[in-house]
């Protein structure tokens, strides 16, 4: 099989993958009125009115936003398979979906939206087809990306400090630094105890 060597190709390839699986369970819940408005419609709603969100143009819309939260959402995914690996797949993608999906469900919050729901089944669901996207999206990114763009080296392998600290400028030029807490503090002196003499004085200090 051929492998995707680009990581944004493979952003869209995998985020459109998660999509798919987006809206199939997004259908079946609508269908089953466990949710009051499909996935297109309340993507559609923060562009549209109500009416709009319904007919052919809404439904468009709605695809069209929801794919580009998606292929944003699955760069993100391949940043971090990249960074972490490709193992523990699905518990990488379950965290994915979640995050991805309250960062989607903010932004409703700050464009007005009269068309998302606000019931609990409605918000539920849409958490599970979160969840859904983020573990196809993963799965799909780490089957059809190629090798060379999980193996690059972690970065403070070939990040070199570009200041020298003092000790290392001191070993250059032969010269050693000492501690100011490897002296050792005087004593300070105590009153001396009736019926002892100074040399028991001392040793009690000692």
């Amino acid at each position: 099989m051929v492998k995707i060597k680009d990581r944004n190709t493979l952003a869209i390839v995998s985020g459109l993958i998660g999509m798919a699986g987006t809206t199939l369970v997004d259908g079946v819940s609508r269908r089953m009125n466990i949710s009051k408005r499909s996935y297109r419609e309340a993507a559609a709603g923060m562009f549209v009115s109500k009416g709009e969100t319904r007919n052919w143009r809404g439904q468009i819309l709605g695809v069209i936003m929801s794919s580009a939260v998606g292929m944003l959402g699955a760069r993100y995914i391949v940043n971090e398979l990249s960074r972490t690996g490709r193992d523990k797949l699905v518990p990488k993608g379950i965290f994915a979906g979640i995050t991805i999906g309250a960062i989607a469900t903010v932004i409703p919050n700050i464009i007005p939206n009269r068309v998302r729901p606000k019931d609990a089944a409605s918000n539920l669901s849409y958490v599970v087809t979160n969840v859904i996207f983020g573990l196809m999206a993963t799965i799909a990114a780490a089957m059809l990306g190629d090798n060379s763009l999980f193996d690059t080296p972690p970065q403070n392998d070939y990040l070199q400090p570009f200041e020298q600290t003092t000790e290392q400028k001191l070993a250059q030029s032969g010269r050693t630094v000492d501690h100011p807490l490897s002296a050792r503090r005087p004593v300070p002196a105590r009153p001396g105890i009736p019926g002892q003499n100074a040399d028991e004085t001392s040793s009690l200090v000692q």
